[in-house]
């Protein structure tokens, strides 16, 4: 099954039209705009040999590694998107977690409308739907990208890309998606290979041997994600593990020396002036993000 069948399978699904606010990248629609220009530019380069180069309306003349008046619209629809995308997944991420380290009765309640099923299992479901959510549509925007750059013979979608993870817009490496995956293996107890109708193998898993320790997830069989967990101060496994927003992750003790602050105030008491100790970015501290799923996984293991 190709990517398009999976993903219009996906979104059929009712559990996934369930799910309050998300947002998508539109796929199907931005690939038939691009083969649009695609299909305008093969019938531009008969025109041209032909010598008969009129065109009535320049907005539809494609010009190679130049703007497209068609396409390039796209990419702040992307931007806008892949913005409130990684809102939404840190949304829902910390109500998971909130309930998995809430005591019994908030989690009775939110399941008491789901035909009575055992709470841990209704929390493992809603983990592997977001993980799910976001893989496919991280695969739908490489898939974008990677058509604009070869209809227009350019690298802008690839610059594109870039430009995203700067600006800490890329749902692969947000810290909330390492905490929804410790989430899941913590509710399963232990490392899963989670099969599905639709989305196929969903594999993930924890290997913490030697030097190399580090957190895997598998992509419909072939591409790989992966998550160091050696703190880059201490050099050793991270312990209450703290990800900054420019996406490093560090322990909580060594994030707090290299703010400045006291460990009982925590990393987003520092200064907007500190800087990650890694990309020496400024104003990275304010939005860190307190790992209990992983830090409880580590412990765990």
């Amino acid at each position: 099954m190709g990517f398009e069948e999976t993903l219009t399978a996906y979104l059929g699904e009712d559990e996934v039209q369930d799910l309050n606010k998300r947002c998508d990248f539109e796929f199907t629609r931005l690939k038939n705009e691009l083969n649009f220009c695609r299909d305008h530019r093969h019938a531009e380069a008969s025109i041209d040999s032909q010598g008969d180069v009129d065109f009535k309306d320049d907005r539809n003349r494609i010009i190679h590694n130049q703007y497209c008046h068609r396409c390039d619209w796209m990419f702040s629809e992307l931007t806008m998107a892949a913005s409130n995308m990684a809102d939404y997944i840190s949304l829902r991420v910390k109500q998971l977690v909130h309930l998995h380290f809430n005591s019994s009765m908030p989690r009775f309640l939110s399941c008491l409308f789901q035909c009575f099923k055992d709470d841990q299992e209704q929390l493992m479901n809603k983990g592997l739907m977001l993980i799910q959510y976001v893989v496919m549509n991280a695969i739908a925007l490489r898939k974008i990208l990677k058509k604009y750059d070869k209809v227009h013979e350019s690298s802008s979608g690839m610059n594109f890309k870039s430009k995203l993870q700067a600006k800490r817009l890329d749902i692969m490496q947000s810290p909330w998606l390492i905490e929804s995956l410790a989430f899941c293996i913590n509710l399963n107890g232990s490392d899963s290979l989670i099969p599905d109708e639709i989305f196929g193998p969903l594999s993930f898993g924890l290997n913490l041997t030697g030097d190399g320790s580090m957190i895997t997830l598998v992509l419909l069989g072939s591409e790989k994600v992966d998550c160091s967990l050696i703190c880059p101060i201490c050099l050793d496994l991270v312990f209450q593990p703290y990800a900054l927003s420019c996406g490093h992750m560090f322990c909580k003790s060594c994030a707090c020396l290299a703010a400045d602050v006291l460990i009982i105030d925590g990393p987003k008491c520092a200064s907007p002036e500190a800087k990650c100790p890694v990309c020496r970015e400024r104003g990275v501290y304010d939005n860190s993000v307190c790992m209990s799923e992983l830090g409880l996984l580590l412990q765990r293991r």
